[in-house]
């Protein structure tokens, strides 16, 4: 396996922006995995702005298949006194693949704290079983580990939610985009309720960060629920926390469904 932080330092500067390589074992079906699509693109505009300040949000459309060799291209839309706005198009051989929309903002003194993101009560990793069947799941799933901890498996027919331990095989995928590219691991919760496996596409995923981990053996959280199935499209929110029980992620997609 290409491990992440051997891919990453594969990323290669151009006069329109950088190209990377990524293999197979990254894959999901015929397209890059949607949460490393979305991971390049903040990489990207990292190297682009090595002085930008920490990333609040990102917006992500996955508008095409994307496998190969991609170019990103990535451009300042506007730079404040705190802010910070970039535009990263990831581009592949059949055209555009992700368009991103990154915010950062420098953090500042503020008068108001509040926190309403509980932490799901349940057992530890090393007490959880595997949520994929052994050599079962798409391609990139064997970049990382995955624990079902609570919540339900897919075509179980249980409400659509997932509670799972995750984090990457890679000891040293520790930094921000690593833990965007960890974040969107498990397949739609949607897939709970399908009667047979079927083929599904993210379309779009927007997400908050609103901390970071400390410093661990890399487990994290993941609660992801479906809110809405209608018309062959989904409605999902995301909540991502380290061990400690500090929230990291906010996030929600649209998901095409072709069951």
């Amino acid at each position: 396996m290409t491990a992440y932080t051997d891919l990453i330092a594969g990323i290669t500067a151009t006069e329109a922006g950088h190209t990377v390589h990524v293999t197979d074992d990254w894959k999901q079906g015929r397209t890059t995995y949607g949460g490393l699509s979305a991971a390049l693109c903040l990489e990207a505009a990292l190297k682009t702005v090595p002085d930008a300040p920490p990333l609040r949000s990102g917006q992500f459309a996955f508008v095409g298949p994307a496998a190969g060799e991609l170019s990103i291209e990535t451009r300042i839309l506007r730079r404040g006194k705190s802010t910070l706005f970039m535009s990263v198009d990831l581009v592949g051989e059949q055209g555009p693949a992700t368009h991103g929309v990154l915010t950062f903002g420098a953090a500042r003194e503020s008068a108001v704290s509040y926190s309403q993101v509980p932490f799901p009560d349940v057992p530890p990793a090393a007490e959880c079983e595997p949520f994929f069947p052994q050599g079962g799941g798409p391609g990139f799933v064997g970049q990382f580990e995955v624990r079902i901890a609570g919540g339900a498996r897919p075509l179980s027919g249980q409400p659509p939610e997932y509670l799972l331990w995750i984090r990457h095989r890679d000891p040293a995928a520790r930094s921000l985009a690593a833990l965007v590219a960890l974040a969107d691991t498990p397949p739609p919760p949607a897939m709970t309720l399908f009667p047979r496996f079927g083929p599904i596409s993210t379309m779009t995923w927007s997400l908050d960060v609103v901390g970071l981990p400390a410093e661990d053996d890399g487990w994290r959280l993941l609660r992801s629920r479906a809110e809405t199935i209608t018309d062959g499209y989904s409605t999902q929110e995301m909540m991502l926390w380290d061990a400690g029980g500090r929230p990291l992620i906010l996030a929600r997609q649209n998901v095409a469904v072709f069951v």
